[in-house]
């Protein structure tokens, strides 16, 4: 298991699939090459951005082995493991094979809209089963709940295998607060790429990207320089991808990025049902502001 450090760009792995919807195994080990080229902090498996939920249990473990496989150790790596059944969770945690990654990224659980003392208790049973540290993952858009500030901490008090947070919540005064108050081992990670540039303003040491899965060397190098202090020569970079923040994620995601990775050459613009391609327009947006901004 590689040793992990939540500073800089971890990049949420895109899931690439074939005409047939079904795994483009090819194309998954040439994101991968691809990424560890672009100077990727680490890896975020079977994530959001990784159309998990679309996956089948053989599928995600074959995937799950894959990475491990490829990337040998080069980079460390985080798996996503999360659900709205504590139960079917913990019995998850415990039985799978997770040699190869360094800690997991566990999502509030969603649909069931749990009160922040059944987020705690979920919590709680997730860090006593996990046989790896634990990164939260507070996406109130996607799951329905929130995660508070307070919760948080709470969560982060039960020692240093709560080792942080991925904040997508865009509320900028509970993130300040967990920063703020959280403990020296517990950091927080934007879960937002637009708001990773002030978020590390504001003491976030780094982000899991969906943007550096197309533009690893660059976007990374803005994280770079955010954690020299270096917010000046960071800035640029920001505004540079700004056009590119919102188009990406119009038709949600991961369907921006993978038209954008499409017209890179690097995989086929497949996603698996209820999900589907951009729209034309969003398209051809995307198209127009690749060919403008001419990164790598």
């Amino acid at each position: 298991m590689a040793s992990l450090s939540l500073k800089g760009m971890g990049v949420a792995l895109i899931t690439p699939f074939d005409a047939e919807k079904e795994i483009d195994y090819v194309a998954l080990e040439g994101m991968i090459e691809y990424l560890i080229a672009g100077r990727a902090d680490y890896l975020v498996v079977l994530g959001t951005t990784g159309e998990t939920a679309t996956l089948t249990a053989e599928e995600r473990i074959i995937v799950r082995r894959f990475v491990v496989e490829k990337v040998n150790g080069r980079i460390p790596l985080v798996v996503g493991m999360g659900g709205n059944c504590t139960r079917e969770l913990v019995e998850d945690l415990r039985h799978s094979d997770l040699s190869g990654y360094s800690a997991i990224l566990s999502v509030a659980p969603f649909y069931n809209k749990p009160s922040q003392e059944g987020l705690f208790e979920h919590y709680k049973c997730v860090v006593e089963a996990s046989p790896l540290p634990v990164i939260l993952y507070n996406v109130p858009g996607r799951t329905g709940v929130n995660i508070s500030a307070s919760t948080t901490l709470r969560i982060a008090g039960l020692g240093d295998k709560v080792i942080g947070i991925k904040e997508a919540s865009g509320d900028f005064k509970q993130i300040e607060t967990i920063i703020n108050h959280c403990p020296e081992y517990f950091s927080v990670i934007s879960g937002d790429d637009s708001l990773t540039y002030p978020l590390m303003t504001l003491g976030a040491v780094g982000v899991i990207s969906v943007v550096g899965n197309a533009f690893p060397k660059t976007f990374g190098k803005m994280v770079r320089l955010c954690l020299d202090g270096n917010y000046q020569g960071a800035l640029p970079i920001h505004y540079k991808f700004s056009r590119l923040y919102d188009e990406l994620f119009v038709d949600g995601n991961p369907a921006g990025v993978k038209s954008l990775l499409h017209d890179m050459g690097k995989i086929a613009n497949e996603l698996r049902l209820p999900l589907v391609p951009t729209r034309l327009e969003t398209s051809e947006e995307l198209r127009k502001i690749l060919s403008e901004l001419r990164v790598k």
